[in-house]
């Protein structure tokens, strides 16, 4: 990347496009050529830019994007990207009349929300997807609201845009366990039969990015890809099961500055409450980023960098817009040398999943939790 990318920016994230081509090609390849792909960019894209990261998977060739509302539907429509959109979470029905004529399609997952879209005169200009409970206890329609919803749909003469039909697994993530997984996709199947014997073509989807790996059987005519597309795998034992199979690359590189430097006695302290004492004289650097930027306050004293491709420390409670970290034996560190806090520069790594290991949490939280203010830069 070239410095003036980044010029007058205290702390700024990388994406890599060749990582995000070379991490579609591997799912493209995995997924039989009848299966359409669906790219997951809510919550700006996993932290990634929704604009931006939308736009390199239509070039790509991904047939359809997941949002989480139609507010981020419609930034993308304003970003320039044609394909289809479905929003995934709940759409306030006073909100109907904005998806049209977008290509957007919505989301209906209870039978009230059903009946409430239904009486809408927009309903049979939206298209609109299913989304059934099979276990998860989220959103969806519960097993026994079936003939209801099939009987609702038949009565407006199927002038309805069904254009989706899909479940969320709850375990997918652990190939091992598959048992409660097995009886998600027979319940959906269920769902999936009667809905075809009464004549609608709904694309059917379930797997997301666990669950079609590990659950071949249930592509269906779609999948949903969300973080494998981002390079991370869903959990530790997919990973294990995969990796050799589908190797992903971390898209997202996030960096900071060193701010100050300086050096401080045995036994003084770091930081609010004074949590870190210095265990002898110690150089310490100060970078200017903290939980507002999103980097979690659960790494206080736990969280490690990198600076000049060597490990360091946190030291002391991670403050708002504040980190200080250990730089004792590092030689020439200076005001101004460039800091990672999540990603690979060199042969050693800081991933999203080992903060999220430490911090107590996910790497879905560190990543999405970005602060959308600090600016991406792709590449």
């Amino acid at each position: 990347m070239n410095k003036n990318d980044r010029h007058g920016l205290r702390t700024w994230i990388e994406i890599d496009t060749k990582a995000i081509r070379s991490n579609y090609r591997a799912f493209r390849k995995f997924v039989p050529k009848s299966v359409q792909m669906m790219g997951v960019v809510k919550s700006n894209a996993y932290g990634h830019n929704i604009t931006e990261f939308a736009l390199e998977l239509e070039k790509l060739g991904v047939d359809m994007l997941a949002v989480d509302s139609l507010i981020e539907g419609i930034a993308l429509r304003k970003s320039g990207v044609k394909i289809p959109v479905l929003v995934l979470g709940y759409t306030l029905p006073e909100m109907y009349a904005r998806a049209l004529g977008k290509n957007i399609h919505l989301t209906i997952s209870s039978v009230l929300g059903l009946k409430t879209f239904l009486k809408s005169s927009h309903s049979i200009k939206i298209p609109i997807h299913l989304k059934v409970d099979t276990g998860m206890h989220r959103q969806g329609f519960m097993p026994n609201e079936k003939e209801e919803v099939l009987n609702l749909l038949k009565k407006t003469g199927k002038k309805i845009k069904l254009a989706g039909l899909y479940t969320h697994f709850a375990s997918a993530k652990d190939p091992e366990d598959d048992v409660f997984t097995k009886k998600q996709i027979a319940l959906f199947e269920a769902w999936r039969k009667v809905t075809t014997e009464e004549g609608f073509a709904p694309v059917v989807h379930a797997g997301a990015t666990g669950g079609l790996l590990a659950f071949r059987d249930a592509h269906f005519n779609m999948v949903r890809i969300g973080i494998g597309l981002y390079g991370v795998y869903p959990s530790e034992s997919t990973e294990k099961f995969f990796k050799n199979e589908m190797n992903l690359k971390p898209v997202l590189t996030w960096k900071t500055v060193i701010s100050e430097v300086k050096e401080i006695e045995n036994g003084e302290g770091v930081g609010y409450d004074l949590t870190h004492r210095a265990r002898g004289k110690s150089k310490i650097a100060v970078c200017p980023v903290g939980y507002w930027h999103g980097y979690p306050r659960a790494l206080s004293n736990k969280g490690e960098v990198l600076v000049n491709g060597k490990r360091a420390n946190v030291l002391g409670r991670v403050s708002m817009d504040m980190i200080v970290i250990d730089v004792t034996g590092m030689p020439n560190i200076k005001m101004g040398d460039e800091v990672v806090l999540i990603g690979a520069p060199e042969k050693d790594e800081i991933s999203a999943t080992f903060l999220a290991e430490r911090a107590g949490t996910s790497a879905y939280e560190i990543l999405t939790r970005l602060n959308p203010l600090i600016k991406r830069i792709y590449r």
